[in-house]
């Protein structure tokens, strides 16, 4: 199976909640997640994934109805642990949901959920999205109690948090490689995993010396190449980076 992509397309919506005015949604009141859907799909991603954030700094909830309805694409929340989340995702019914550490001080998700100090209520949230016919996907550090504790809550699969990979140096860097690769053996014996956080072009060529991946999620860097080719061709471009992945 090739490596499918997930592009995150938050930032787009950053860009005109920085300015609360409607650029850079389009004159005929398109909103500019839409357009970016639209073009990440003639792009060839795989999926598109959006993190509705409960101070609504990006991605607004009728961005996420009006994406689920236009892009024919499979959707992927990010949301964090919460009731109101749970709402909306039960609401919108996209075909994942990414269950996310989330703080009102962090600029990003900053580190991976963690499903063993909020087992319980992890584990009614998967069961009431598993119920609705969502699979569901926790965001975790490469941490091999984290991968066990996912398992045990019955998640369908696990996105390890590559954050730590992305921003490490000197010898930090192969260490943080080994224990992506770790837990995603781990992970593989009963979850599919994906990856993700801090992937970019340059970075991607070691990304692929993990094993069993399923799926990449990446957002920030493809927006930003955008910029400069725009998205449907930043889009190609990471895809045909990944096209080299052997699981």
């Amino acid at each position: 199976m090739p490596l499918l992509l997930g592009v995150n397309i938050d930032h787009i919506a950053t860009l005109r909640q920085a300015r609360y005015a409607k650029e850079p949604d389009s004159p005929n009141a398109e909103p500019c997640p839409v357009i970016a859907g639209h073009d990440a799909l003639a792009g060839g991603a795989d999926s598109l994934t959006i993190h509705v954030r409960g101070d609504r700094r990006h991605m607004q909830d009728a961005d996420a109805y009006r994406i689920r309805e236009e892009i024919k694409l499979p959707l992927n929340l990010e949301m964090g642990v919460t009731e109101e989340m749970l709402g909306l995702a039960l609401k919108l019914k996209p075909e994942f949901v990414c269950l996310v550490p989330e703080s009102r001080m962090e600029i990003t998700t900053e580190g991976g959920l963690d499903v063993l100090a909020s087992f319980d209520k992890t584990r009614m949230v998967i069961a009431r999205l598993q119920d609705a016919g969502i699979r569901v996907s926790v965001f975790i550090d490469p941490d091999l109690k984290q991968v066990e504790a996912a398992c045990e809550a019955c998640a369908d699969m696990i996105e390890l948090h590559t954050g730590a990979f992305a921003n490490a140096t000197g010898d930090a860097v192969q260490t943080e490689l080994d224990r992506l690769a770790a837990a995603a053996k781990e992970g593989h014996l009963s979850l599919q995993v994906n990856a993700g956080h801090g992937i970019n072009y340059t970075n991607i060529q070691q990304i692929l010396t993990i094993p069993h991946l399923a799926e990449l999620n990446i957002g920030h860097s493809i927006i930003a190449r955008s910029t400069r080719v725009g998205l449907t061709a930043a889009v190609r471009e990471m895809k045909e980076l990944m096209a080299a992945y052997s699981a």
